[in-house]
């Protein structure tokens, strides 16, 4: 069999290590418990909710990266899922802040202009 042959057999075929699985759900458990220990501290306020989408994205993150094999995929591939995904929430936060803008200014014609 060529080298060639092989390595295209190889990955095909390709297997990751039941290693790296434990330590992504080691992660993911500690992950999930920083999560809880939010809740039990009792934070308040920007914090609280800074904390708990940051622990989410980054479970989320390796739950992709490592269970979809989206780590093992090709840079075009990334770039084609990732770049509408980023504008998406670009558009989001530009309607967000749109839409805090219409609201206070409802507010002040409401007061009557004060």
């Amino acid at each position: 069999m060529s080298n060639s042959t092989q390595a295209a057999e190889s990955h095909d075929g390709q297997e990751h290590p039941i290693g790296l699985y434990f330590k992504v759900w080691t992660l993911l458990f500690v992950l999930s418990a920083l999560s809880y220990m939010v809740d039990y501290f009792q934070f308040q306020g920007l914090l609280r909710w800074s904390l708990i989408l940051l622990f989410m994205f980054l479970k989320a993150g390796l739950i992709i990266a490592v269970f979809m094999h989206f780590a093992w995929e090709p840079a075009t591939l990334k770039v084609a899922l990732l770049l509408p995904t980023l504008a998406i929430v670009v558009f989001i936060i530009f309607i967000a802040i749109e839409a805090d803008y219409i609201y206070l200014n409802r507010l002040e014609f409401l007061a009557g202009g004060k």
